[in-house]
This record gives structure tokens, C-alpha cells and sequence, in this order.
């Protein structure tokens, strides 16, 4: 068992931090709400520190689950870094959906610690992290990686290595940049059964097991039906991922046409006053005759 520092406990690494004390390793937490680490440590043992780099200290992995690129260099570098503590041949695990250019930023000074870096953003929302079943999507060395799977698994459905630092964000973009196609799609379908007189619910029943399925319609359909949106990933956090695939987009050449204005979309859904709701919430901005009515 492993002696690890988890970095960052909101919706996504409060629960990944758990099913690592559970596996028996020994945890160290630090958010930066203190109230929440002292509520993990109540819940789940190990102990809480003021500081990344106070958790990092003596740790063999550290683990990170953060909001985004700045936060991220936050909880990193500087004194009170996690870098500042960490010992040569160590081990960082970064979950934080980033961009490649700040994995590659990170892991390039890691290197010139003799830490070890691995990329590995994480999808299945905020149930999979409760269940224990994440798919990780990794860049890193195969040493690296090889170290780090032996960890992840306590929190994995699956994981691929997919190759160097860098590879496991721009991996993440593409599952982004999929999610909003169908989510979008999504929207319109429920939208078009309602208004078609349709029972929506019974419909997606219907067509759910053919070529129209997918992880969205299976856990989404009936919440979106009866207008609930309360459940996992916000807009907020999707439209800061959909703006770094939009970014990486504009460096590597890509025709993100249909992104771009499901991202505008949900900007529409934000103006709505949905920040915090889930991404399911396109259907809010489309007509509906039992909303109308």
C-alpha cells in the first residue's frame, strides 16, 4: 500500500480520495475549503494539511483533481506547491481536465525533479467517481503509467495509456467535443416527442437499444423529460472544457464548427441563469409544448 496525497476534494475527487483509503493506502488530503478535508478525514480516517505541499510531503503518489489550468499550476508550483514536497521518484497523477499545453508544462518540470508525471482526466460525471467507475484516459511514460494504474484502479472501470504527457487531455477533448454533439441531439429528440404528442419517456424505451443509444439517453432521458437538471457535471465546467478544445482546435487545425455553437448554446443556458445545471440543460433553451402550455 501506497502512501498518497490527494489534491482537491469537490464532486469528482471527494469520492476518488475515499475508494483510495478504502483500498488501504494511506491518505493525505488538502482542499482548499479546509471544512471539506476535515469532512472527508471524518469519513473516511487518514489526515487533512493546510497546505499541497504539507500533503505532498513524504508522499509516494499525489494525486490531483482540480477546476482548470490556473488552478492547477496553484496547487503545483511555488512554495506551497506540491512540487516544493515531492521526493525524486515520486509520483504526480493529474485528474484535472486541462489543456495538453499545461500537462506538458508541468511534466517538463516534474522531469527536472526526477518526479514522475502522468496526464489522466477522468469521464463518467460525478456518478462514476461515487461508483468507482471511471474511465481514465492517460499520457505518460509506460514506467509512469505502469505505476499509476496500480493506483487508479481503485477508482477505474478502465483506463488507457494513449502515449505521451499531453495525450490523455487532448483524449478528454475529444470525449468533450462527442458529449456535446449528443447531448445536443439529445435535447431535440425530447423536445420533438413532447411537441409530437408522444410519450417521450416510452419513446426513448423504444429506441434506446438500437442505433439511436447512448450513455446520455440511458441516464439522462427520463431527467430531461421531467425537467430536472440536477444531476453531475455543470454547464460552467463544460463550457471551460469546450473552450479548451476550441483553443487546442485553433493550434492543431481542426473544424470544430458544430462545437462552437453548442458551446454558444450553452451560453444561451447560462444567461438562463443554469450555470450550476447539469449539461442535460440544452433541452431548457428549446420550446416545448408542456413548458408552453
Amino acid at each position: 500500500m501506497a502512501q498518497i496525497a490527494f489534491i482537491g476534494l469537490g464532486v469528482m475527487g471527494y469520492p476518488m480520495a475515499g475508494y483510495l483509503a478504502a483500498a488501504g493506502h494511506q491518505v493525505i488530503v488538502y482542499n482548499r475549503t479546509t471544512s471539506k478535508a476535515q469532512a472527508w478525514v471524518a469519513e473516511h480516517g487518514g489526515a487533512w494539511a493546510p497546505t499541497p505541499a504539507l500533503a505532498a510531503q513524504g508522499a509516494d503518489v499525489v494525486c490531483c483533481c482540480v477546476g482548470n489550468d490556473d488552478d492547477l499550476r496553484s496547487v503545483v508550483l511555488g512554495a506551497e506547491g506540491a512540487f516544493a514536497c515531492m521526493a525524486p521518484s515520486s509520483l504526480f497523477i493529474d485528474h484535472t481536465t486541462a489543456s495538453a499545453e499545461v500537462a506538458r508544462e508541468l511534466a517538463a518540470e516534474a522531469t527536472r525533479l526526477q518526479i514522475g508525471f502522468v496526464d489522466a482526466p477522468v469521464s463518467g460525471g460525478q456518478a462514476g467517481a461515487e461508483n468507482g467507475q471511471l474511465a481514465i484516459m492517460c499520457g505518460g511514460s509506460d514506467g509512469d503509467y505502469g505505476r499509476a494504474e496500480k493506483i487508479m484502479a481503485a477508482y477505474a472501470k478502465s483506463m488507457t495509456h494513449l502515449g505521451a504527457v499531453g495525450a490523455g487531455q487532448l483524449t478528454k477533448m475529444v470525449n468533450q467535443i462527442c458529449i456535446a454533439g449528443l447531448v445536443q441531439g439529445l435535447s431535440e429528440g425530447v423536445a420533438f416527442a413532447v411537441n409530437a404528442g408522444l410519450d417521450a419517456k416510452q419513446v426513448f424505451q423504444a429506441i434506446g437499444a438500437g442505433a439511436a443509444g447512448s450513455w446520455q439517453m440511458a441516464n439522462r432521458n427520463n431527467t430531461m423529460v421531467d425537467d430536472e437538471f440536477e444531476f453531475g457535471f455543470a454547464v460552467d465546467w463544460m463550457r471551460k472544457d469546450l473552450g479548451i478544445c476550441m483553443d487546442e482546435a485553433q493550434r492543431n487545425g481542426s473544424d470544430l464548427t458544430v462545437t462552437r455553437l453548442i458551446d454558444s448554446y450553452y451560453e444561451q443556458v447560462q444567461a438562463m441563469g443554469g450555470n450550476r445545471w447539469d449539461t442535460s440543460s440544452l433541452l431548457k433553451r428549446l420550446p416545448r409544448k408542456d413548458i408552453a402550455s
